[in-house]
């Protein structure tokens, strides 16, 4: 069944602007803790130790859910629609945090943020699935470049609440934004691809699909692997950024609210901006490349900033933002490698696989710290993640134009 002819002509039509927007919550939401981290967990008495140590706690606990929630939602899309699950999910994640402006204990926060994890987990995936099908194939990077570009900003709401609001009252905030997107989302279209899907006899959703094919385990895995220096970056080095200045005597109180406000800000530009290099260079994976170079450069800068300013420090996330701005494009890249009744399993486990292995990168980073130092270990790691993510680019297969009215069998 065509889509109207609207919808496949303009780039900026409901279904793009609304999953920004979803996106924009999405993002706002997810990065909520990593922002009032501190200032959150300095309220329930903790120690600073304690703030590192339980902070870095409940994001793995966040992310945890994040993963569970990636296949739950994954499935449920490619059996139900991309609609049921965007509307679902923004209902589990307002809920969430509303409930995370009451906590009171370490315990609650962790508890409450795996539940809103769960729920965050189905806005990007569902959404970029959704706008991949509606646009043409010749629009559809850009599309899901402004997707992310737009929805990626919702970090620096984020920091500007913190700034004016107490920590509980920004989470009230995020859920009420969330109810007001819910309403939004009312006037968006099924995807024509998986209606007809929907009426076929093809086994839809099934998770484990993924693992039965070498080939498509091979494609699965690779979609995976070249995400990884996104979190890597936010994960440990812009959320715990206050750390690694003080470990480096950066003259001056560093703000992790703020690194992830820079960082946030530069991501959103960096989303837009590949996607058009991407459109002009005819490639996906070349403009990958480009922009895991323009990482690297930011990672020599980050463990570099010995006893300099903190502005420098916030600069040098910025960068390492933008060179991780490639976060549309691999997730769209997921969508493209996989048949229609499986792309929405795809595109929504395979960024919250990424973002649950920030509990293995932790693990990595601070098992290292054994026999290297503070900064060292962050070095070893973000060496180690680079070459994991190069050599999956590498092995991955090209999709850009990709037709994507296909099914897996």
């Amino acid at each position: 069944m065509n889509q109207p002819t609207a919808q496949k002509s303009s780039i900026l039509n409901i279904a793009v602007i609304v999953a920004a927007l979803g996106y924009f919550v999405d993002i706002y939401d997810l990065l909520l803790f990593s922002i009032i981290r501190v200032p959150s967990l300095r309220s329930l008495g903790l120690t600073d130790v304690q703030i590192q140590n339980d902070g870095l706690f409940i994001i793995n606990i966040q992310m945890l859910g994040l993963l569970i929630g990636g296949i739950l939602w994954g499935v449920l899309a490619d059996k139900k629609g991309r609609l049921s699950v965007l509307f679902a999910s923004i209902i589990l994640y307002s809920l969430g945090n509303i409930a995370n402006g009451f906590v009171q204990t370490v315990n609650q926060y962790a508890l409450v943020r795996f539940i809103s994890g769960i729920g965050l987990a189905g806005e990007l995936g569902a959404g970029i699935t959704l706008v991949s099908e509606l646009l043409p194939k010749d629009r559809r990077g850009v599309g899901t470049s402004l997707v992310a570009g737009i929805g990626l900003s919702g970090a620096v709401l984020a920091y500007y609440m913190k700034q004016h609001f107490d920590w509980r009252t920004c989470y009230f905030i995020g859920g009420a934004l969330g109810f007001v997107l819910l309403f939004l989302r009312i006037k968006v279209a099924e995807s024509g691809m998986f209606r007809e899907v929907k009426q076929s006899s093809i086994q839809k959703g099934n998770f484990l699909m993924f693992f039965n094919n070498a080939d498509r385990f091979k494609r699965y895995m690779l979609s995976i692997l070249i995400g990884l220096p996104t979190w890597y970056v936010i994960g440990i080095l812009v959320s715990f950024s206050r750390e690694f200045g003080q470990k480096m005597n950066v003259r001056g109180e560093i703000d992790p609210g703020k690194s992830v406000m820079y960082a946030y800000a530069a991501i959103s530009l960096g989303d837009i901006v590949i996607g058009l290099v991407s459109q002009v260079l005819k490639s996906r994976k070349k403009a990958l490349y480009i922009f895991y170079g323009l990482t690297i450069i930011g990672m020599v800068w980050y463990f570099n900033l010995q006893e300099a300013t903190p502005q420098e420090l916030y600069w040098a996330c910025a960068l390492l933002g933008f060179g991780t701005g490639f976060w549309a494009i691999f997730v769209t890249m997921a969508a493209e490698q996989f048949g229609t009744n499986l792309r929405a399993t795809a595109a929504t486990t395979v960024p919250n696989m990424v973002r649950g292995s920030l509990n293995l990168i932790t693990l990595l980073f601070t098992g290292l710290q054994a026999s290297f130092g503070f900064i060292q270990s962050g070095v070893v790691t973000a060496v180690v993640i680079m070459v994991i993510g190069i050599i999956a680019a590498i092995f991955t297969q090209e999709t850009f134009g990709k037709d994507l009215n296909f099914v897996e069998s």
